[in-house]
């Protein structure tokens, strides 16, 4: 049986993993949290062993990327207290890769909760796949009568969300 706490890390790790230059990664900086060490230690352990870290495995975020996720995230400027480094981005091999560099025991179980959130991730979007793939053979199969049908679940499955109206209701002007 899965325990709520257990829960609770897969949320936080699936919040922290963005989507950058097509690849699915987490923040030098969300790891830290994560293992419990600072972004300082983590990236000095990454800079001691460089050759376990190819560009595929991490990569620094440019200026713009960086300045991107800053507004996204709301935090603070540079200069202000904010990060004086661009932040690095671990892919999944880089981050199965921190496992090796920081030795904790703290390291080897967060290491293992975020493989497992990476994989379910995987999951959940080659079902979207799936789904996206049976609808396309249902449609073809079933005639014109059902097009209404088959555009609202598309709809429904499409990650950009459609226009939005206030919740409430206006009260008539007399």
């Amino acid at each position: 049986m899965e325990k709520p706490r257990d829960t609770v890390l897969e949320s936080k790790i699936s919040r922290r993993i963005l989507f950058v230059r097509g690849h699915k990664v987490m923040l030098d900086r969300d790891l830290a949290v994560l293992y419990g060490v600072s972004t300082k230690q983590l990236n000095q352990q990454v800079q001691r062993n460089g050759e376990r870290f190819p560009s595929d495995f991490m990569f620094q975020l440019t200026p713009e990327e960086a300045n991107s996720l800053r507004s996204q995230f709301v935090t603070s400027n540079r200069g202000r207290g904010g990060p004086r480094y661009l932040p690095y981005a671990f892919t999944e091999q880089g981050v199965a890769m921190l496992s090796g560099v920081l030795k904790s025991r703290r390291a080897v179980l967060v290491n293992v909760e975020i493989m497992r959130t990476f994989v379910k991730l995987r999951q959940i979007l080659s079902s979207h796949a799936e789904l996206a793939r049976k609808l396309e053979e249902l449609e073809k199969r079933y005639d014109s009568q059902f097009r209404v049908v088959f555009d609202a679940i598309r709809e429904l499955m499409s990650s950009e969300p459609g226009e939005t109206r206030p919740v409430g209701f206006r009260p008539s002007r007399a």
